[in-house]
């Protein structure tokens, strides 16, 4: 958003120079971006009159011209253009000027024998407008010598306007939050009187709910004199970076910009007898003033009459009722769009003006009137005419939305406290309504604040117009007298390096997952879906760490990639609520044991080798061996034969993770090269704190230095009994001396009483001190058959 300095001070009452403003600018949110100064070269463009004209001597074309500027001073300057004569007032450029649109510096040169002192301008060579064929030709006459960019020497303010406040799209705008901020006093509005002795006359009707128009407001004008804009607006438009255009075009634009109410005028005598605001049907088309041919999809919001379309309603119009020189009567128009229509439609047709730029952001749409008032109060001063009454179609109905404000809800948020009284001044001079009930305040928000919704809106508000700079510096403290990771944290940590020195690679993937995939993982009956997902192939929350995995996996396979182990660490979602989610440790491996090792040969990895990894990774983050229980049940996404289970303690202690080969029908679904995939999770929200220290954690292998001697026990026992179980009442008989056990047999059958099963177990016997007698040997061995007969009510096998 472009502004003027002088410009604004036509809204603000303030004695601030530039940089006070710049700053407050900066202060309040309203990022400068750029300030410059009218070029002083423009000092250098003076009015000038064409005394006499004769032709040049050397060139058939180009004629010798006697030019008055100030003090009666003649100087001959060889021009080209063919409207030059006698008695013209135009514009002259001294030696040393340069010209804007070429940057040529002029010199005192001989054109074809015949000596030039300056030159006569066109609006091209001023970067006015497009006309290069003539030399300017001011219709009004102006005291010779006087500067042609008259009152343009001025400071220009660039500012960044966020897409959140379309109200600071106007100069009058961004004075309102400057006069707010302290700096200066907004002025009162004057009002605005118009003649107006009729009835607007042409008729106007919008068709349907969904025409993307809520309301249109219009004014007749009839007689006007289209002319060329008065300095003061050339000036301002000048100053914006357009180009003048004519008098009605320009106060449309002025009107624009300074109170950020886009406005459009009809040439009615173009207008088939009446303007329709519609829906645009598939394929029609119209020729906008950009000079493009558009043709529109359906449902686009447009402005019509009984032969076509005139326009793209918010957007840009149309040259078919475009306002010319030539035009006599007028419909000026100040209507209230669908934002949202109007950024879909702009964004399928690529179009991008200032109109479109301030409807898709937000206009005040309690602005039809005073768009319609200052612009029509402009074109009767300007350009005459007769005015009718205004004339608003449609039912714009806006009701503001009343927000609460506790009042201590600022320091909560902010850190600093703020009195009543001066949230109140604040609101108040923002343009909220305000009224304040004990620790509570009620605040309606102005109509030009649309982005004012919630009580956190309103608070920043007040810390801006407050102050940021107000807000005290808190330096962190420098020691720290806490651990930065919480033993949850710590553990996670420590997974990532145990999963990793297991041989298996990190990936980090979305929370997002492909549905078709989780789905084959999931226990739960309800996706989690997304309801703007970035691409169709991840639209849900995952609800399995092992979902993503499989994915990666295959696309590792697909690239040659044979033996893929990955492992990642994240949430997994059992609901939508807040909180419905759980960190767990995955890990999935495909492919082959030792392939081509000349040593071992090569085998498919396996139920053995997944049980394996998580145990050690179990053992590794500090759970003794002895404490796990295995189970043969797992999740159905295993093989039901060739998975398992992982509890703490017995039987009905909490699930730390589940193991085993994926089963066959997924890896078929999947696709995958390799015929065989392994995998585990860790659920680490069911991980027990460690009774040690992290950093403390090691998987200790003691060795001894004394023999140790292994025993084999066979018993019968009920079929009921777990394997485990038997292990876990054994080691317990004496830690220091038992040193491992391993069940290396089961068996049902002849010789075996029915329900009964025999379970062989090796026992490996070890002293950390001492060399073991056979007395000692045979004590423990008795020791080992009593526990088992007294717990399990077993029988030692013969």
């Amino acid at each position: 958003m472009i502004i003027t300095l002088s410009w604004l001070k036509e809204h603000l009452d303030t004695k601030a120079n530039l940089d006070t403003i710049v700053n407050q600018l900066t202060d309040i949110g309203l990022e400068v971006e750029n300030i410059k100064k009218t070029d002083r070269n423009s000092e250098q463009f003076v009015i000038c009159k064409i005394k006499g004209v004769e032709k040049h001597p050397n060139a058939d074309k180009l004629k010798l011209c006697d030019v008055e500027i100030e003090n009666k001073n003649i100087v001959k300057v060889v021009c080209g253009a063919p409207n030059a004569r006698e008695g013209l007032y135009t514009v002259y450029a001294r030696p040393g000027t340069v010209i804007p649109k070429t940057g040529l510096k002029l010199k005192i040169v001989k054109i074809r024998g015949v000596e030039s002192q300056g030159m006569l301008c066109s609006e091209f060579e001023l970067g006015i407008s497009d006309a290069s064929e003539g030399i300017i030709d001011l219709k009004e006459k102006r005291q010779i010598g006087e500067k042609y960019f008259k009152g343009t020497k001025d400071e220009i303010i660039d500012v960044a306007i966020t897409p959140n406040r379309p109200d600071c799209l106007g100069v009058y705008g961004i004075a309102r939050d400057l006069a707010s901020s302290g700096l200066g006093k907004l002025k009162k509005k004057k009002e605005i009187k118009i003649k107006q002795s009729y009835k607007q006359p042409f008729p106007i009707s919008i068709i349907g709910k969904k025409s993307g128009c809520l309301a249109f407001g219009s004014c007749y004008i009839k007689g006007v004199q289209n002319k060329e804009s008065p300095e003061w607006l050339k000036n301002k438009i000048l100053s914006l970076g357009l180009k003048p255009i004519s008098a009605i075009v320009d106060i449309t634009n002025y009107v624009m910009f300074d109170q950020n109410r886009p406005l459009h005028a009809y040439d009615v005598d173009k207008i088939n007898k009446e303007i329709i605001v519609r829906s645009s049907k598939k394929g029609e088309s119209f020729e906008a003033l950009d000079n493009k041919k558009y043709v529109l999809d359906g449902n686009m919001c447009v402005i019509a009459d009984k032969k076509g379309i005139l326009g793209l309603g918010g957007i840009i119009g149309g040259t078919k009722s475009a306002t010319e020189i030539s035009t006599k009567n007028i419909l000026l128009e100040s209507a209230y769009f669908d934002s949202l229509l109007i950024r879909k439609t702009s964004k399928v047709l690529n179009i991008e003006t200032d109109a479109k730029h301030r409807f898709e952001r937000g206009i005040d749409p309690l602005s039809i009137k005073l768009g319609l008032e200052k612009a029509t109060k402009l074109i009767l001063d300007i350009c005459g005419g007769e005015a009718s009454k205004f004339l608003v179609t449609g039912n714009l109905q806006k009701k503001r939305k009343k927000i609460e404000l506790e009042i201590n809800k600022f320091k909560k948020v902010i850190g600093v406290t703020i009195s009543v009284a001066e949230i109140k001044k604040i609101l108040i001079s923002l343009g909220c309504e305000v009224n304040s009930i004990k620790s509570q305040i009620k605040v309606i928000p102005p109509s030009w604040r649309p982005d004012l919704e919630e009580d956190i809106d309103l608070i920043e508000e007040l810390i801006r117009i407050h102050g940021y700079k107000k807000i005290k510096l808190v330096e962190p403290k420098r020691e720290r007298d806490k651990n930065t990771l919480n033993s949850k944290q710590k553990i996670i940590n420590l997974a990532q390096r145990v999963a990793a020195s297991r041989g298996y690679l990190q990936t980090i993937t979305w929370s997002f997952s492909d549905s078709k995939i989780d789905n084959l993982f999931s226990n739960s009956i309800i996706d989690i879906k997304i309801a703007n997902p970035i691409s169709s192939d991840l639209n849900v929350l995952r609800t399995s760490i092992l979902s993503n995995l499989a994915i990666n996996i295959k696309k590792n396979l697909d690239k040659n990639y044979y033996e893929p182990a990955l492992f990642e660490i994240g949430p997994v979602f059992y609901g939508k609520k807040p909180g419905q989610q759980q960190t767990v440790l995955g890990a999935l491996k495909s492919g082959m044991i030792s392939q081509k090792s000349w040593i071992e040969k090569e085998r498919p990895v396996d139920i053995f080798d997944i049980k394996d990894d998580i145990i050690k990774t179990l053992v590794k983050l500090g759970l003794k061996e002895k404490n796990l229980f295995l189970s043969n049940k797992a999740e159905k996404y295993f093989h039901p034969g060739k998975s398992g289970t992982i509890r703490l303690g017995l039987i009905n202690g909490p699930v730390l993770g589940y193991f085993g080969e994926i089963h066959p029908s997924i890896i078929k679904r999947l696709d995958l090269k390799n015929d065989n995939l392994v995998g585990f999770e860790i659920f680490l929200e069911n991980f027990p704190l460690p009774e040690t220290k992290l950093r403390e954690i090691k998987n200790k292998y003691f060795v001894s230095d004394f023999q140790k001697t292994e025993r084999d026990f066979a018993f019968v026992i009920d079929k009921t009994v777990n394997s485990i179980e038997l292990v876990k009442t054994i080691q317990k008989v004496d830690e220091n001396l038992i040193h491992e056990i391993k069940v290396f047999d089961v068996y049902e059958g002849e010789k075996v009483p029915e329900n009964k099963k025999s379970v062989a177990l090796n026992v490996t016997i070890q002293a950390p001190d001492r060399t073991l007698k056979d007395s000692d040997l045979e004590n423990l061995s008795q020791k080992i058959i009593s526990a088992i007969k007294e717990t399990f009510g077993a029988e030692l096998r013969s």
